[in-house]
């Protein structure tokens, strides 16, 4: 059985993954880790600095780690305002968990994303999953050089390293992060309590997005698939749907059809979303290990509205928000 750290459990991915992690191998099988003082609900959790390698032998040491699922990061909007911080979490982070995993014979899963590629990455009809990279921000730049890390300690040290390329990801389990893509998660809390929302992207903006259930099973796929049937390894495309904050709106307001939208563009947000694919190419994951989604904008926006109505305790009634 395996005994798995997860750094950053309390992020977004983490508060879905650590459950999920658990379920298949066991509770006490699974330590998360955070950096932020550890929540009740993911408890067993210790308090862990990933840029302190010391204390993360310790940690690993410990709980006999053999699987890191690394996703301690800081991500998109919130790394532009402290890139320098952004580089030394994001990248020191990552350097301490691969000599970590090359240490202890350890597999390591650590994400990339969309932000890995820039404004001259081809988009039409799809971003391939080999292309130019050349990413405008810090945290671009920083998931370019962490694709590179894994794929060399996997090449020069046998670490076994995984990844995908993570698009926009939606929940309604943990709040929006500090990315880009958030307008697709903070859209549902307002439309449920307040039938209005102001976006801070253009509404035709176009995103690759994918229901936060797929993106956990992907995960786990991906560090159960055969490493022999691997040509990639790290920093897979994974593709689900692809939609404009307008045609979100859309589908919300066939449920809430009092729904309205307003948009105040953040230039500096804008001018990321701008350089990001608006679609992927995912065929190297499904040939390689068998990757395929289960939601699309519809269910997604179905179950969205259910489970965060049920989380915030507001129902629906003649297409009107009301409190419970």
């Amino acid at each position: 059985m395996r005994r798995i750290l997860v750094t950053g459990a309390a992020g977004q991915v983490g508060a879905e993954l650590v459950p999920a992690l658990r379920a298949a191998y066991g509770h006490d099988n699974v330590l998360a880790s955070d950096l932020k003082p550890p929540p009740p609900d993911l408890a067993p959790c210790v308090q862990l600095d990933c840029t302190d390698p010391a204390a993360l032998g310790e940690v690993a040491a410990a709980h006999r780690t053999d699987t890191i699922y690394h996703l301690a990061a800081i991500l998109s909007a919130r790394a532009e305002q402290q890139p320098l911080r952004a580089y030394q979490v994001n990248m020191t982070g990552l350097v301490n968990v691969l000599e970590l995993a090359r240490e202890r014979g350890a597999a390591l899963f650590t994400p990339s994303s969309i932000a890995a590629f820039g404004p001259n990455t081809p988009r039409e009809p799809a971003t391939p999953q080999d292309t130019i990279q050349r990413p405008t921000s810090m945290y671009g730049v920083t998931k370019v050089a962490g694709e590179l890390l894994a794929d060399y300690y996997h090449r020069r040290f046998g670490v076994d390293t995984r990844g995908v390329r993570y698009p926009g990801l939606i929940s309604y389990v943990a709040p929006p992060g500090g990315g880009t893509t958030d307008y697709a998660v903070d859209i549902f809390y307002h439309a449920l309590q307040e039938g209005a929302y102001t976006c801070f992207l253009d509404e035709a903006t176009q995103l690759d997005m994918m229901y936060m259930p797929d993106a956990i099973r992907g995960t786990m796929e991906l560090m159960e698939a055969d490493g022999h049937s691997l040509v990639h390894r790290n920093a897979f495309n994974i593709a689900a749907m692809q939609f404009t904050p307008a045609q979100l709106a859309a589908a919300i307001r066939e449920h809430l059809p009092h729904f309205r939208i307003h948009y105040d563009v953040d230039p500096m947000r804008q001018a990321i979303a701008d350089s990001w694919p608006r679609k992927l190419d995912d065929s190297a994951a499904r040939a390689e290990w068998g990757w395929a989604p289960r939601y699309d904008l519809g269910t997604l926006v179905t179950d969205m509205l259910e489970k965060l109505g049920e989380k915030l305790g507001v129902t629906e009634k003649g297409g009107i928000h009301a409190a419970r």
